[in-house]
């Protein structure tokens, strides 16, 4: 099996190399490789390299720069799908589009099920929905959604957050981060094998992963400081207050309540989940010592 892979250079594309499947053909492409705010360079890659699927992984996934950027955000999360659907259409190939709980408004209280009608309330989420639409008219393709991403490399809300905790414990600072907005923290290494399985098997064509649990960003913030200290990625952790997103103004609006029903697409992957704290962990003890 031949894989395009997009984003290979983020935190997803470079859990997606390492834990590749044995006899695959992986063609790994990032930024400078493929420009997906180019949709001729999108639809020149498949028609050169005529992949069995591609891996979207690439994204635009700065949330609250994608409100003064619309243009290049729909390029990204919206066009280049569409260009890789239409592709694919005539060589005969599948797609996976990677996507995100931000498709939703977060208001209805309770887990959202992949059939549910999306509602996104940014210029990110807006845009990735549309890439989903437009991924979904090639016949095979599947849509992955997953939900507030983090790893041992890149830039995510973990690393920051394990940085920020050396520096306000060594000044003696409280960190504060948002309470009321609650989801689930899912790994690269785990979103990695849930994109894996769905390109072997067959069966809904959306699908939902996330680690397993609920947490707020401040529950994540804490449990980063507490196993940040266990895994000696730590000397010692920040006093964490918990605020409102009220008392931390954003360009986006982000869903208050953004938790993904993943129990049919884990039967449907054939995976077990893991709880977001043991998932943090694992990827705390891989964390590159003097991160923090």
């Amino acid at each position: 099996m031949k894989v395009l892979l997009t984003g290979a250079a983020g935190q997803l594309g470079q859990a997606l190399i390492a834990s590749r499947l044995p006899g695959l053909e992986l063609i790994a492409c990032r930024r400078a490789e493929l420009d997906l705010a180019n949709p001729e360079a999108c639809r020149a890659a498949v028609q050169a390299l005529r992949p069995d699927w591609v891996l979207n992984a690439g994204a635009y996934t700065a949330v609250d720069s994608a409100e003064s950027e619309p243009e290049l955000a729909e390029a990204v999360n919206a066009g280049a799908p569409r260009a890789f659907a239409e592709a694919l259409a005539e060589t005969g190939g599948r797609l996976l589009q990677v996507s995100t709980d931000f498709v939703f408004n977060g208001a209805q209280g309770t887990p959202y099920r992949p059939e549910q009608a999306v509602d996104p309330l940014g210029v990110y989420g807006a845009t990735k929905a549309a890439g989903e639409r437009a991924a979904l008219e090639l016949p095979g393709a599947r849509v992955l959604r997953t939900s507030w991403v983090y790893g041992p490399v890149g830039k995510n809300f973990c690393l920051t957050m394990l940085r920020l905790h050396g520096l306000k414990a060594a000044e003696g600072e409280p960190l504060r981060v948002v309470a009321d907005q609650v989801g689930c923290p899912t790994s690269t290494r785990s979103l990695a094998a849930a994109c894996w399985r769905a390109l072997s098997g067959e069966g809904p064509r959306i699908l939902h992963w996330s680690d397993a649990g609920a947490a707020s960003w401040y529950d994540f913030a804490v449990a980063i400081g507490e196993l940040g200290v266990t895994a000696g990625r730590l000397e010692r952790m920040a006093a964490v207050r918990p605020i409102t997103s009220g008392d931390y103004p954003t360009p986006a609006q982000r869903p208050g309540y953004s938790l993904l029903e993943c129990t049919a697409s884990r039967l449907t992957l054939g995976l077990e989940p893991l709880h977001w704290r043991a998932a943090l962990a694992e990827v705390l003890a891989a964390v590159p010592l003097g991160s923090g």
